[in-house]
């Protein structure tokens, strides 16, 4: 007898289609996806920030898996807010995608004075303000078909790496933007499964496609946020790598969105750490070296 299939709660678009189905295939037992309409997914004419930052794209399908109707989410690891749900658990991370964020349109340096670049996100625009004082910028939301024909109305538009990739997109892609030039988000590229805190079954069920070394990462670029303040409203930024030995480094990154002020900074630790230390390291240093006024 076949097991009973799994129930996967997702936003509806390609993009977290391929998410939910790249799950599935790891899991390698019958699933189902339980689709969700989330309202960020309809308020297109409102920017991300104003409808109160992360978690608009996770909400609603998180409420699914409390309710019963799924048995787990899978969500764009940039999307889930750093403060723990009452009632659910992250079940794994799956080993990640690209974390850069690109160009698609242009390259930086092609880029002409006072060129206007779109993008939806606070973190980006302060990052390339810092970069090119002189560009200017203008919001950009929706799924990624159609940011890419939108391209055409700006001289460029930055999107994720790992979007493009993963919807056989990167002829798009004009530059990628390297991590020292661009920090990306917390848990970029990174996919989080999440169910119920009791649900034993779907726990051990998905305990096989945890990626440790990603998993490790994304507790560390996590625990910065959380350390900042759960989800803080100013541009921050992190990203970490586990050497072979499990010792991490993070680059972190607090500015103003105007990027005016930009600070950084890079936190390491022991092999037997754990993971949530490098962030939090991070977090008190950028607070203690300008961010909390920043902050307040």
């Amino acid at each position: 007898m076949s097991a009973t299939p799994l129930r996967i709660a997702t936003r509806a678009s390609a993009l977290a289609r391929w998410q939910a189905g790249h799950v599935a295939g790891l899991l390698g037992r019958p699933t189902e996806l339980v689709l969700v309409q989330t309202t960020a997914d309809v308020r297109l004419d409102v920017p991300i920030w104003e409808m109160g930052g992360k978690g608009v794209f996770v909400t609603e399908v998180q409420a699914a898996v409390l309710d019963g109707r799924a048995d787990l989410a899978v969500h764009s690891g940039k999307d889930l807010p750093s403060t723990p749900t009452e009632g659910l658990t992250i079940a794994a991370v799956p080993e990640r995608g690209d974390p850069r964020d690109a160009l698609v349109g242009g390259r930086l340096a092609d880029l002409r004075p006072g060129a206007l670049v779109a993008t939806g996100s606070v973190r980006r625009r302060a990052q390339l303000a810092d970069l090119r004082p002189d560009l200017t910028f203008a919001g950009l939301r929706g799924n990624m078909a159609t940011r890419l024909a939108k391209a055409g109305d700006f001289d460029a538009i930055v999107v994720a790496a790992a979007a493009l990739d993963r919807l056989g997109l990167s002829d798009h892609i004009a530059e990628m933007l390297a991590i020292d030039v661009m920090l990306p988000q917390v848990a970029q590229g990174a996919l989080v499964v999440e169910c119920r805190a009791d649900d034993m079954a779907t726990l051990a069920a998905v305990a096989g496609i945890q990626h440790g070394p990603t998993r490790r990462a994304v507790d560390a670029e996590r625990g910065f946020l959380a350390t900042l303040g759960g989800d803080c409203d100013l541009p921050a930024g992190a990203h970490a790598t586990v050497a072979t030995d499990g010792a991490i480094r993070l680059d972190a990154l607090l500015a103003t969105p105007d990027g005016r002020i930009v600070l950084r900074h890079r936190e390491h630790t022991a092999p037997d750490a754990a993971a949530p230390l490098a962030g939090e390291r991070a977090a008190r240093f950028l607070l203690a070296a300008g961010g909390r006024a920043l902050l307040e």
